[in-house]
């Protein structure tokens, strides 16, 4: 019986969630250095760079959409690759002229960077995990207005590693299918093009309450669509549901896995 309860005591501390969780993230900064580097030693040598945004998405949706998202869905992206780390988000991002404002720096809490420190801060990353010892570093971004910033920056790294066995690969797949499987998916449920939208419409908080729905103001979403210029949305949220952002969620989580293994074996 002791030994029993003995077995059962080891059993709870090795295989609880408590216990367990921290070393199986596959979040870099949930883990420790020596975890890192042994994760790495033990063929975990891909990593992905998640770049999100703070900008504004109406008045119903969070700043941080595209930092939770981009998150969320790398992380589950991570986890079907398996050996696949996910490296802190990258919130700051291109947003347009700050002074005089432009596109979403002008509404309240839109954070803009210059392009040549978006690339700069993306560039060192990348290196930074190439001496850490990862060969595969993957560029994913949640907002279209960056995507050309991402791809020069995986042909500059690749132009200076092509003696190496160091790849970068930006995969365009991530938000190419938000803007074109994912809206058929949605048309094919019946939405218009002006329901779904291009900005915080339809498609954009589907994507989100089927993430994290507490970045959601679902009292928000019954304003005036007539409205949406003015509050910085383009299409209407109104038909929004979990169950429509699920659509996208799986789309993109197998789309981006399959470009990502497809780019790997390219690069060899």
């Amino acid at each position: 019986m002791r030994t029993l309860l003995a077995l059962l005591t080891l059993w709870l501390a090795v295989f609880s969630p408590a216990a367990w969780s921290a070393s199986s993230s596959v979040y870099l900064e949930e883990l420790t250095s020596t975890e890192i580097r042994d994760a790495i030693r033990a063929g975990t040598t891909t990593i992905i760079i998640p770049v999100g945004g703070t900008e504004q998405s109406g008045p119903h949706m969070a700043l941080g959409k595209h930092n939770v998202r981009v998150k969320v869905l790398t992380g589950r992206i991570a986890t079907s690759l398996g050996h696949t780390l996910v490296a802190p988000v990258v919130a700051y991002v291109p947003e347009g002229s700050i002074s005089p404002p432009a596109g979403h720096m002008r509404f309240a809490g839109t954070i803009s960077v210059p392009e040549d420190a978006f690339k700069s801060v993306l560039d060192a990353a990348a290196r930074s995990f190439k001496q850490n010892g990862f060969v595969d570093v993957v560029l994913i971004g949640d907002h279209g207005g960056y995507q050309a910033q991402l791809k020069a920056v995986a042909t500059r790294l690749n132009h200076d590693w092509a003696a190496t066995p160091a790849r970068a690969h930006f995969i365009a797949d991530y938000y190419r299918i938000t803007q074109t499987d994912y809206v058929q998916a949605l048309r094919a449920k019946g939405l218009s093009d002006a329901q779904i939208g291009v900005h915080a419409g339809t498609a954009d908080t589907s994507l989100m309450l089927a993430i994290d729905a507490t970045m959601v103001r679902p009292d928000q979403m019954t304003r005036d669509p007539r409205e949406g210029a003015a509050n910085g949305v383009a299409g209407d949220p109104r038909t929004s549901s979990a169950a429509l952002g699920q659509l996208g969620v799986d789309l993109i989580v197998a789309n981006t896995v399959a470009a990502i293994r497809t780019a790997r074996g390219a690069s060899r």
